[in-house]
Parts: C-alpha cells; sequence; structure tokens
C-alpha cells in the first residue's frame, strides 16, 4: 500500500511540476522542457505493458487537459510506456532485475539509466515534435526541438533524481 501512496503523490507532483512550471517556460530555439516522462520511468520494473500504457495515458491525458494539446501528451506517454520494458530488456542485466527494483539511475546504476532512458526520452520527444509540427519542410526545426528539449530534459530529470529519488537502496 505504501508504494501505491508513494506513485499517487508522484504522479500528482509530476503533473502540477509540468503544468504550472515548465510548460510556462519561455526558452529560446524552441527547447521544451517535459519531466513528466521521468515519472514512468520510476515505476517498478515489473509492471506489465498494458497497465504501464494505461498509467502513461493517464498521466499523459492528465497533462493534456491543463496544457490544450489535445491528446499530444498523451499520445507520446503512451509510447514511451510501451517501449520501456522493450527497451529494458534490450540492456537487462546479465542476471535479470530483481522484482522490486525500480527505474532509477541509484538502483540500476548511471550508465544504464544514461542508455535507456535517453533512449525512451529520445523516442517520447521524437514523437511528440513530430506529431507538434506534422510538416516535411519543418525537418529541421523539429529535429533541433527533439535534440534541444532531449537533452534539457534528460538533465532536469537527472537533477530531480539526484535531489528526491531516495539513494538507500543502492547501499546495500
Amino acid at each position: 500500500m505504501g508504494r501505491i501512496l508513494l506513485h499517487s503523490i508522484r504522479f500528482v507532483l509530476f503533473v502540477f511540476v509540468q503544468v504550472l512550471i515548465l510548460n510556462n517556460f519561455e526558452l529560446a530555439w524552441g527547447v521544451y522542457p517535459m519531466l513528466y516522462p521521468l515519472f514512468i520511468m520510476l515505476l517498478p520494473l515489473e509492471i506489465g505493458t498494458v497497465p504501464l500504457m494505461l498509467i502513461g495515458f493517464a498521466i499523459g491525458i492528465s497533462i493534456d487537459a491543463f496544457s490544450n494539446t489535445f491528446g499530444l501528451h498523451a499520445s507520446s506517454a503512451v509510447l514511451f510506456a510501451y517501449f520501456r520494458p522493450l527497451i529494458f530488456k534490450l540492456f537487462a542485466p546479465r542476471d535479470g532485475y530483481e522484482s522490486e527494483a525500480e527505474g532509477n539511475m541509484f538502483e540500476m546504476g548511471p550508465r544504464w539509466f544514461i542508455y535507456t532512458f535517453g533512449l525512451l526520452l529520445l523516442i517520447h520527444h521524437t514523437w511528440y515534435f513530430a506529431v507538434e509540427h506534422f510538416k516535411f519542410n519543418e525537418i529541421l526545426l523539429v529535429l533541433r526541438k527533439i535534440g534541444l528539449s532531449v537533452v534539457l530534459s534528460f538533465v532536469l530529470s537527472w537533477l530531480v533524481q539526484l535531489i528526491f529519488v531516495s539513494k538507500k537502496k543502492s547501499e546495500r
């Protein structure tokens, strides 16, 4: 019951931070920081694909409701959630994952986190900006937004983990 409460609180916090703070940043060159994919990443590894996609849809549609983006965040979050088990399987440790593990950098290691979250964030942002613009003549703008936003979102997610995610599980 404690884990469900923790993830519920995280859900609300991630939505509020994204909607009230990050969506209001006017950054140059079309940079758009997105922190909410980290919520999906931090969920326990044993969650199945369908429940994960439903949770991704819930956080995405919650952000869409406040941002007036008509399902853009929902579709991107569902895609992130769909690819998460596939990417995790691709980068699985030799002995497999522990049943209680979460996808954070302290439990899984910074190298694993950089590869998995970086790839998932790239997939998420590529979908988001490709659907947002949906024009081939703006490919350079889309690529610039993807590249800069992935870097900023990744750094922001890294900092959030350094500050807020518990390190005690990695000290076993």
